[in-house]
């Protein structure tokens, strides 16, 4: 686990974020990294198509890593 530096900007948007979706700040940044990390390797799925796949994927146990 490290630290990370986040413009005070963006950790307000998350503050935010964070409360409206019942999540900690520390919850929500994580979130927002994964569902980046998962559209940029994976540019043909939308929104919605990644969270569907990550729902099945823990329904199933299956990884969360994203098919290319």
């Amino acid at each position: 686990m490290g630290i990370v530096k986040i413009e005070e900007g963006l950790h307000e948007q998350i503050r935010k974020a964070s409360s409206v979706m019942c999540r900690s700040i520390n919850a929500q940044a994580e979130f927002w990294m994964k569902i980046g990390m998962l559209a940029e390797t994976n540019p043909t799925l939308s929104f919605n198509d990644i969270v569907k796949m990550q729902l099945q994927a823990a329904e199933t146990g299956a990884a969360t890593e994203a098919a290319a």
